[in-house]
């Protein structure tokens, strides 16, 4: 599966019910809300790598890449708009990308 399939499975639960779809429900909640989600799975994760648990690890990369996208189309950023900026940063290393932030 790619990050734009994911997306466009994100983009068909946003449209279903609340009550039908924990995506929709996310969303419903709000930017904040889903924004507060993906740093929850982000520190699962972290946990998981840190423990050197690869099976619990994958498993929790999974649900960051999910909420990432939940939180990405909150607030109308396209996977296509990260993609972008990655491919404008691949000519530079990145420690002149950081210094030039």
């Amino acid at each position: 599966m790619t990050l734009e399939e994911l997306e466009t499975i994100v983009a068909t639960r946003a449209q279903a019910s609340p009550e039908d779809s924990w995506t929709a429900k996310l969303l419903a909640k709000g930017p904040e809300k889903c924004a507060e989600k993906f740093g929850e799975e982000a520190i699962e994760a972290v946990i998981e790598a840190v423990r050197n648990d690869r099976e619990k690890l994958a498993s929790e990369a999974a649900d960051v890449l999910f909420h990432l996208l939940v939180m990405l189309r909150s607030r109308d950023v396209a996977v296509a708009d990260v993609m972008a900026e990655l491919a404008r940063r691949q000519g530079q290393s990145g420690l002149a990308e950081k210094a030039s932030r």
